[in-house]
Formats: C-alpha cells, sequence, structure tokens
C-alpha cells in the first residue's frame, strides 16, 4: 500500500480530470438500478396484469437509461485517459530526471535494459493500478452497495442469503493477495534480464556476426524468454485456481437466490417480478466482485513494478555541496593535494596523488593499464567523489562549486567517441546548443572533419545511426573533437583520444588537437610518444601512485619506468 501512497501525489495535481472521471463513473453506476425496476414492472404489470400500454413507456425508458450508462461511461474513458497519460508523463519524467542525478557508480552495477523497463513498463503498471484502481474500484463498491440497497428494500431473508458467499469471496482474495507478491516480482525482474539481453544483442549485433555466434546468443534469448514464459505461468497458475474459485462462490449465490427465492414465491411472500428483478439484481451485485478479482491481479503486478519504480527514486544522487554558490569563469589552475579514491573500501586506486596544472598547461598521464591515469581525470569531472584530500580549481575547492557549472567548463575526448542517433548538427551542438550553422562549419574545419561532412547526403543534416555506425572511427573522432571545440571549454580532458586509429588518421586527429589544447588546461592520457613528449609535465603512474613527474627528456633520462615503457613500446613512436 505504501507505493500507492507515494503515487497519490501525482494524482492529485489534476483535481478536475478526477473529479470527472469519479463523477461519470459514480452516475453512470446509479443507472444499475433502473432496469430491474423495469424488469419487474414488465412481469408483473405488462405480462401478470396483461398492460400492453405499458410496454413502449417502460422500454423507453430503459432506452434512456442505458443510453445515459453508456453516455456516461464514454466521457469516462475520455477523462480517465487523460488522467492517467498526465500521471504517468509526470511520473516518467520525475523518475528520469531522477536517474540523471543518479552517480555513474549506480550505472555500473545495472544493465540498461533493466533500467529501460522500469522506466517504461514498470511507470505504466503502477498508474494503471492507481487510476484504474481507484476508478473501478470505487464505482464497484458503489455498486455492491447500491444493489445491496435496493435488495434489502425488495427481501432482507434473501438478500441475506445473496451476501452469504462474500465472507468466502474475501478470504479467497486475501490468500491470494498475501501470496501474489513474489510471484508477479520475480515476472517482473525475468522480464527485465529478457530486455536487458535483447539491448545488449541489438547494440552488440556486429560482434555477434563478427564471432559467428548467432546460435549461443539465440539459445541465450531463448533461455531469458523461457524465464520469463515460467514466471508469468507461475502468475497465471495461481489466477486459474483463484478466478474460478471466486466465480463458483459466486454462482453458488445465484443457487441460493434460485433456492430461497423460489420458495418464498410458491409461499405468497414474493412476487414473480421481484424474484426476476432480483436476479438481475444477483448480476448486477457479483458482477463488480469479480471486477474486483481483476483489480487485484493488477494490484500486485502494479505493486511489484512500483517496489521497482521507487527503489530508484530512493537511490541517492549525486552530491552536490556548492549548487547553490555563486560562480565565476574558470581559468583552470587545478591542484590535487593528497587525494586517494576506491571504488570498495578493501580495494584502493589512487594513494595520495598530488599534482598542479596551472592555467593552459599540458598535463600527460602515463603508466600501465590500471595504474588510476582514467580515475584521476573522473575526479576531477565529478564522476566518482575522492574519498579523502582535495581538489582545487582555481584556488575554490572542487567540492565548492556547482556540478553544472563545474561540468561546463570541462570538455572530455574519450577514446570511443559516443554519437546519439541524430544528425551531425544535433551531435555537436550538446556542447553549444545555440551553435550556429557557420559556428559548427568553423570547428568541424579546425578539427579536420569539414571534408567528410560535406561528403554526407545531407552534410550537417544527415542522420549518423546509432552510435554513429555511419563513420569511422578516425571520423567519430574528430567529430567528438568538433563538439569539443564547440564547447570551447577552459579545461580539457583527452583519454586515449587517439588510441584506435591508423597513422594518417592520427595525424589528423593531432592537429585537431593541437588546436584545441591551445591556451587551454589539458590532461592528455595517451600511449603515442607523439602526445606525450610535449606535455609540459608528464606524469608516471604505477598502481595508483604517481612515481615519476617531469618533461620527456628528464625523464628519459632518469632511466625510470617512463623509460622503460617507451623502450619496451608501451609508450608508441
Amino acid at each position: 500500500m505504501q507505493v500507492f501512497i507515494r503515487v497519490l501525489p501525482y494524482v492529485r495535481r489534476y483535481p478536475f480530470l478526477a473529479f470527472a472521471t469519479l463523477f461519470c463513473a459514480v452516475a453512470g453506476t446509479l443507472m444499475v438500478i433502473v432496469f430491474p425496476a423495469i424488469t419487474q414492472q414488465i412481469v408483473d404489470q405488462v405480462i401478470g396484469q396483461n398492460r400492453p400500454d405499458l410496454l413502449l413507456p417502460l422500454v423507453g425508458l430503459g432506452l434512456a437509461a442505458f443510453l445515459a450508462q453508456n453516455g456516461l461511461n464514454s466521457l469516462r474513458i475520455v477523462f480517465n485517459n487523460h488522467f492517467e497519460q498526465r500521471v504517468i508523463f509526470d511520473l516518467r519524467s520525475e523518475l528520469y530526471a531522477h536517474i540523471q542525478r543518479l552517480p555513474l557508480t549506480w550505472f555500473d552495477n545495472r544493465s540498461t535494459g533493466d533500467i529501460m523497463t522500469r522506466l517504461i513498463e514498470d511507470v505504466t503498471s503502477v498508474e494503471r493500478v492507481l487510476i484504474d484502481g481507484i476508478e473501478q474500484g470505487t464505482v464497484a463498491i458503489l455498486q455492491i452497495l447500491i444493489v445491496s440497497c435496493v435488495m434489502l428494500a425488495y427481501s432482507p431473508s434473501l438478500t441475506a442469503a445473496v451476501l452469504l458467499p462474500i465472507p468466502f469471496l474475501g478470504a479467497g482474495a486475501l490468500a491470494y493477495t498475501l501470496t501474489a507478491r513474489s510471484r508477479y516480482r520475480k515476472q517482473r525482474k525475468a522480464v527485465s534480464a529478457l530486455n536487458s539481453l535483447l539491448h545488449d544483442n541489438i547494440a552488440g549485433v556486429r560482434q555477434i556476426k563478427t564471432y559467428t555466434s548467432e546460435t549461443r546468443e539465440h539459445a541465450r534469448f531463448d533461455e531469458a524468454s523461457n524465464g520469463v514464459r515460467k514466471a508469468t505461468l507461475t502468475v497465471m497458475k495461481a489466477w486459474a485456481l483463484y478466478q474460478p474459485g471466486m466465480e463458483f462462490i459466486s454462482s453458488c449465490g445465484l443457487l441460493l437466490v434460485a433456492g430461497f427465492g423460489t420458495s418464498q414465491v410458491l409461499t405468497g411472500k414474493m412476487d414473480t417480478g421481484a424474484l426476476v428483478a432480483f436476479f438481475v439484481l444477483t448480476r448486477y451485485l457479483y458482477e463488480p466482485v469479480g471486477r474486483l478479482h481483476q483489480l487485484n491481479q493488477i494490484f500486485q503486478s502494479g505493486r511489484a513494478a512500483g517496489d521497482r519504480v521507487f527503489e530508484i527514486m530512493d537511490s541517492e544522487t549525486e552530491p552536490d555541496e556548492g549548487a547553490n554558490r555563486p560562480t565565476s569563469r574558470v581559468n583552470g589552475h587545478v591542484v590535487y593535494r593528497d587525494v586517494s579514491f576506491s571504488y570498495d573500501p578493501k580495494m584502493p586506486v589512487l594513494h595520495d596523488v598530488n599534482l598542479e596544472a596551472k592555467s593552459g598547461e599540458m598535463i600527460a598521464l602515463v603508466g600501465p593499464t590500471g595504474a588510476g591515469k582514467s580515475t584521476i581525470v573522473n575526479l576531477l569531472v565529478r564522476f566518482y567523489e575522492f574519498t579523502s584530500g582535495e581538489i582545487t580549481i582555481d584556488g575554490t575547492p572542487l567540492r565548492d562549486i556547482p556540478k553544472s557549472h563545474l561540468r561546463d567548463s570541462v570538455a572530455v575526448v574519450t577514446q570511443e567517441s559516443f554519437m546519439f542517433n541524430g544528425t551531425t548538427a544535433e551531435n555537436l551542438r550538446i556542447g553549444k546548443p545555440d551553435a550556429t550553422e557557420e559556428q559548427i562549419w568553423e570547428v568541424l574545419r579546425a578539427a579536420n572533419a569539414a571534408d567528410f561532412i560535406k561528403r554526407l547526403p545531407e552534410g550537417l543534416h544527415t542522420p549518423l545511426g546509432e552510435r554513429g555506425v555511419k563513420l569511422s572511427v578516425g571520423e567519430k573522432q574528430r567529430l567528438s573533437i568538433a563538439r569539443a571545440l564547440l564547447k570551447n571549454p577552459p579545461i580539457l580532458i583527452l583519454d586515449e583520444a587517439t588510441a584506435s586509429v591508423d597513422t594518417a588518421t592520427e595525424r589528423l586527429i593531432q592537429e585537431a588537437l593541437d588546436r584545441l589544447m591551445e591556451n587551454r588546461t589539458s590532461f592528455v592520457i595517451a600511449h603515442r610518444l607523439s602526445t606525450v613528449r610535449h606535455a609540459d609535465q608528464i606524469l608516471v603512474l604505477e598502481r595508483g601512485c604517481i612515481t615519476e613527474r617531469g618533461r620527456h627528456t628528464d625523464l628519459l633520462a632518469r632511466g625510470g619506468l617512463y623509460a622503460e615503457l617507451c623502450k619496451s613500446s608501451l609508450i608508441e613512436n
């Protein structure tokens, strides 16, 4: 129940739609009392007393009641759909906004497919049970109360007989509810696992084809799909016992009406027309009871989905202690003092790192794989929070700078340049949304990317495909550099920016990088000697510690790890 209490604030935002939906539902429900009364009059008056003159007015009254009932139902559907779509939009929007504020460590432990399932499917399930549950549940309960009152007016003793199965129906619903949660959670997890596998396989379809692993991946997909099948069958087996069982108990109520009602007609305690009306009322009584059973199934599914949605909403967002502090232009003087970091307390990654990058300097980070190079620059943009020590920019502690301002002041060019499934212009404008086409062409020329963009069918407006699939690695890299140039930040991070390209492409990229690094504080992670040899300072890392620092010639003369890396071609010419 706690899950749905948390969703109620989203519902309260639209009081008119909520009221209009309930009004139409309630008014339409009141129409159910008309047809049993008409049926009684037809049996007792038109047939019993041979009054054919009453037939047409009674039929007309019934037609008007049905027209009103279904017209109100039509309006209810319209209001209800507007209502639920707005609630879905709000809940999904706030969930997405929260996801964007979560730290990278949260994403490191979750699959994209699972997150997508929660954002798309689980949100809809939560909303459905809340809005449909409130509306249909209210209507069902109201119908039961109205019909019960009308039944009491006809015959209190026969009404008591009709209500005898209700406790058994309630006990069955309680038993189903208490055992349903684990079944539905397993089903939601199985669906998430299938979506995660499907997302990975579609994203990695080239690798699957390259390694001819279609058969193996098909087997993995079938295994995940079979998990969904088994989990769904577990849910449906329980439903197969619950729903027919409830129908059987309801049918027993009809038999009670037939037995007790007939005996009352035979003893003269009830008119035939009243008994026929009572049969109609009995159907109107048990029909909403059956609807409540259906809602119970939706409720259990929605509760499991709600647990998954609010598990994300309850996840702690990135800390941003300086969010409300005034900002000033960043010049790029970066200092690390005794900075340590660990992803896991038992596995420290950085130990007492000290470095200083003056504004406009180029700092190169070299060392074997796993030494902590990327971690150092990740701390600078606060993708991760350092464990101890202090980082300052222009003398201001890093955590005192609003995170948005900090990241606006830094551009990152990585080895794998990510391109969104949009046009060239859309990908570049991520760095500067209001950039003109003239500005875009200017940075493309500076990044040695203008020529191949001109060759694209629609130039700047050519869709690049998912992850930029229509471009080569080198072309994507140059677009990434152009994006950084367009952003024009004072601090630049280059993480293996030329590692995956051939020599000719590297030359073009290096020229673009030289232009990009002009008058900026640059942190460069590279295995190419041509990239790091002109650095103002080279920092050599080993097992999370800076073991050497200096310029290229000085480090070579020292004959330490840097010289060894150069000789062993771990730093390539």
